[in-house]
């Protein structure tokens, strides 16, 4: 591990800041992602296309499948923390606060940056929330439950998000480059930034659960 490596906080001030914190740059990265216009996230191509056959904002949809996905968990005999509750709530927030505020890019230089500003916004974000050790987020307690059942973390996050893409373009949410992006992107960019956010504590002991 890196010398320069950001310690986990153990004061419960310092583990809430880490995870809204990272809850809010989570937020962020799907406004920028939507805004680009590219190719969201499998998972939010399907929340914009539901939003769009439902008359509801993404940030809306992320919400109320969120808590739906919660229900999922009941059978798969999943529990959710604190961290659960906030990122069903908050993700959704946030995201839309995002998709406000940013302006529209008006050409694909600026297209393609949003894209890379949301993927590597997305990757911090997640080691962030991962890091505050607080509870799976309801999309992973799907994914970590599979992996109970005996399926391999790559072929449950695979069918996982194959599905949820696949439903998010039929209903009409936007694929395209930036999803090729974002799928190839994310897990190297967040493994890359585990050397400066460590997901063990100083004893050494890791930290798996998932926000």
């Amino acid at each position: 591990m890196s010398e320069t490596a950001i310690p986990l906080p153990r004061s419960l001030p310092a583990r809430l800041a880490r995870l809204y914190g990272g809850l809010a740059l989570y937020g962020l990265g799907i406004g920028l992602q939507v805004e680009s216009g590219l190719g969201n996230g499998p998972w939010d191509v399907f929340h914009q296309g539901l939003g769009l056959r439902l008359g509801l904002s993404i940030g809306t949809v992320i919400i109320l499948v969120g808590a739906l996905v919660m229900l999922l968990w009941i059978p798969l005999r999943q529990r959710p923390g604190f961290g659960t509750v906030s990122n069903v709530v908050f993700v959704g927030l946030f995201a839309d606060a995002a998709i406000y505020l940013l302006p529209a890019p008006g050409h694909l230089v600026y297209q393609s940056a949003y894209v890379a500003l949301a993927v590597t916004s997305i990757a911090l974000a997640t080691l962030l929330y991962i890091g505050a050790g607080m509870g799976a987020g309801p999309r992973d307690g799907i994914m970590t439950g599979l992996m109970r059942l005996g399926l391999s973390v790559r072929l449950a996050r695979f069918l996982i998000e194959l599905t949820v893409l696949a439903a998010g373009w039929l209903l009409g949410g936007t694929a395209g480059v930036g999803t090729l992006v974002f799928a190839l992107a994310i897990g190297p960019l967040t493994q890359l930034f585990t050397r400066w956010l460590p997901l063990s504590d100083p004893a050494g002991r890791a930290r798996h659960d998932a926000t």
